[in-house]
């Protein structure tokens, strides 16, 4: 079992910065990957972004040059930093892990979850 907690999530105004941290504890392995979705009320669970244990990233179109992903295999954490955010990047954010070193942009394809932290862009 691996579990997942993020932190960091909360309100700020367009334009502003956040950063998201997924905290991995349990029967963890540096060669997850580990991937960071968002669902805003009504809409689908949506891929944000993912990293590799060698570090290998994908984005999703919409947050690319805006957002990046980070990890520290000795820490077991994955942070995501997230600048120029747009009313549009409201929504709860959770981390993912599947246990393979290849990056999957869909949700069937990871197996541990977090419970989220709300992320709210002000306009």
């Amino acid at each position: 079992q691996v579990q997942l907690v993020e932190s960091g999530g909360g309100l700020v105004q367009v334009g502003g910065s956040l950063r998201l941290s997924c905290a991995a504890s349990g029967r963890t392995s540096s060669t997850y990957t580990v991937g960071w979705f968002r669902q805003a009320p009504g809409k689908e669970r949506e891929f944000v972004a993912a990293i590799t244990w060698t570090g290998m990233l994908s984005y999703g179109d919409s947050v690319k040059g805006r957002f990046t992903i980070s990890r520290d295999n000795i820490k077991n954490t994955v942070d995501l930093q997230m600048n120029g955010l747009k009313p549009e990047d409201t929504a709860a954010y959770y981390c993912a892990a599947r246990e393979s070193s290849s990056i999957r942009t869909h949700t069937d394809y990871y197996y541990y979850w977090g419970q989220g932290t709300q992320v709210t862009v002000s306009s």
